[in-house]
């Protein structure tokens, strides 16, 4: 989970995910140790080999502490990391300080141009925090922007099945004792769940669901040709994804984009 934000640095901000991250921070690491990105990579990385990706330039789009990214460089990747929440830059910089690594704080809406990458990605939900109208689409054509001519973007979207597991009331996740997430439910497509416990100021995450032909046709507005919507699910500790998507099956659904 990532986000965006309307400004960015030392500037008094109220967009939500800002501060729901530069709150979150100091315990993300430990809130989401059980993501294994080794294991996910191992499964995404030769379905995009397909698509013609080949080691190169990586913008990591929401990168939060940097926990995505860092498999990439070991595999050869040069990265560039950005991320609307100061402190998560702050703790990335600490995590990886002296490596060859460029980390920034940004928007990912009003992305800077940073150059041309063979991969952009943004991991992890950060685009389900787009909750305003046209949000998505200046995303896309902000991370457009950066995208090599033969580049691919990667962006997940959690699915109504991770939204009703995790964001309605009274589901019963718990992840650690240490740390209390309460769903507040959906209203308007916008779902709502507080966070609070040992070491983290409580706050609120808000993430709007959006389905798969909503999210094309924003690509196609935003100059950007789908390429594939793959369905991703976890069962039994085991890593799946599949050609096909479901909302009712699948956590998470994998877009992948070119310019068009």
């Amino acid at each position: 989970m990532h986000g965006r934000g309307a400004s960015v640095g030392d500037m008094e901000t109220t967009d939500h995910a800002q501060i729901a991250y530069d709150a979150f921070a100091p315990i993300y690491d430990d809130f989401n140790a059980q993501n294994d990105y080794e294991s996910w990579f191992s499964v995404l990385l030769p379905r995009l080999e397909r698509e013609g990706l080949a080691t190169g330039k990586l913008l990591d789009v929401a990168c939060g502490t940097g926990r995505a990214f860092a498999p990439m460089l070991r595999r050869g990747w040069e990265i560039t990391g950005c991320d609307i929440s100061p402190a998560m830059i702050a703790k990335a910089r600490e995590k990886h300080a002296g490596e060859p690594i460029t980390l920034d704080v940004a928007d990912m809406t009003r992305l800077p141009t940073y150059g041309e990458f063979q991969l952009i990605w943004a991991l992890n939900d950060p685009v389900n925090y787009l909750v305003g109208d046209g949000d998505l689409q200046s995303a896309l054509e902000a991370m457009g922007a950066n995208l090599a001519a033969d580049g691919l973007l990667v962006f997940d979207c959690n699915t109504l099945l991770l939204f009703r597991s995790s964001f309605e009331p009274n589901t019963g996740l718990v992840r650690d004792p240490r740390w209390h997430w309460e769903g507040r439910g959906e209203r308007g497509g916008v779902y709502e769940a507080d966070v609070s416990g040992e070491g983290v100021a409580p706050h609120t995450h808000r993430e709007r669901h959006y389905s798969v032909p909503e999210v094309q046709r924003t690509m196609l507005n935003a100059g950007l040709q789908p390429v594939a919507a793959l369905g991703q699910r976890e069962a039994e500790g085991e890593l799946f994804l599949a050609d096909t998507w479901d909302e009712e099956r699948d956590q998470k659904i994998i877009h992948v984009a070119r310019r068009s």
